[in-house]
């Protein structure tokens, strides 16, 4: 019996051993997100309560303020064209990280809407903003901005939400057991992530270098562990009274979403227009989940009505 008892912890402690073996050799994230690993990176940084934030503020000081929030994992980079057109048009644009993602650090913390809220309303503190913003989330970020805007509406002149989060994703129930959840996480959704990302666009042979582009944040410690719990806490939202907040703060909205979009679905949008009626709605033909991108000159030019709209 006690052959069998020491065989059996044997062939645990071997097990154990293999898959934490595996979960380092599948895991990308190798090294810590520090100041050396940020040297000649773009853009500006910030130190906020929970950590360095980064973050590009361009265009003429005194001119009016878009902000642009990613979505659930692409950085800021995912708003090049944008930052051009905006900028172009006599704009002053501020783009950032979201904890967790590009430059900016990591923390070991929920990532859910308050954590959001302070990152935002913070760098806006820091960079002495008071005026009212014009607000643009994508995907992920349609929530992010929600949240603000249901909670700072006083900060806000418009909001712009493109193909934005509508409804709550369900997770397999192991990623919520401690210790063995992140593991399968790190291990199985993280490693992909780069190349999965060519699913939003309808025509991803048009953008052959933006899987490379997406694996340098990838290296850093706590990428994963930020992406996790930002899906398990979508996981739980409740997406009517989210856009139903947003709509009783009175702050004019305009929906604009890709019709051949595969990450979420265009039907979805019906969520945000049922719940927020008089949004400004854009169906965008000829795109997937990056509009802005695919269809750049139309999202671009109906952009600027809207905040020409809103004086």
């Amino acid at each position: 019996m006690r052959r069998l008892l020491l065989l059996v912890l044997s062939l645990i402690a071997l097990f154990l051993a293999g898959a934490a073996a595996y979960g380092v050799w599948k895991n990308p994230e190798k090294t810590t997100l520090d100041a050396a690993a940020r040297a000649g990176s773009p853009g500006q940084f910030i130190a906020l309560s929970h950590g360095m934030t980064h973050y590009e503020l361009v265009g003429p000081d005194s001119a009016r303020l878009v902000v642009l929030v990613h979505g659930f994992s692409v950085p800021y980079y995912i708003w090049d064209s944008t930052v051009v057109a905006l900028t172009d048009a006599g704009y002053r644009v501020l783009r950032y990280d979201l904890y967790g993602r590009g430059w900016s650090d990591r923390p070991d913390v929920d990532y859910d809407g308050t954590l959001y809220d302070a990152q935002l309303g913070e760098l806006l503190d820091s960079l002495h903003i008071t005026a009212p913003i014009d607000l643009v989330g994508l995907s992920f970020g349609g929530f992010v901005t929600a949240h603000f805007v249901a909670g700072q509406a006083g900060r806000i002149r418009t909001l712009m939400l493109v193909d934005p989060i509508s409804q709550r994703s369900e997770l397999p129930w192991a990623l919520g057991l401690p210790i063995v959840g992140p593991w399968i996480w790190q291990v199985t959704a993280v490693p992909g992530m780069a190349d999965n990302q060519l699913t939003d666009f309808l025509h991803p042979e048009h953008y052959p270098t933006w899987a490379d582009q997406y694996r340098p944040q990838m290296r850093y410690r706590g990428f994963g562990r930020a992406l996790l719990s930002s899906a398990v806490m979508a996981s739980r939202l409740d997406f009517d009274s989210l856009y139903a907040a947003v709509a009783r703060t009175g702050v004019p909205v305009m929906l604009v979403w890709g019709k051949q979009d595969q990450t979420i679905a265009l039907s979805l949008s019906e969520v945000v227009r049922r719940n927020i009626p008089s949004a400004i709605f854009v169906p965008v033909d000829s795109a997937g989940h990056l509009p802005h991108i695919e269809q750049a000159q139309l999202v671009n030019a109906r952009l600027a009505a809207f905040l020409e709209a809103h004086p």
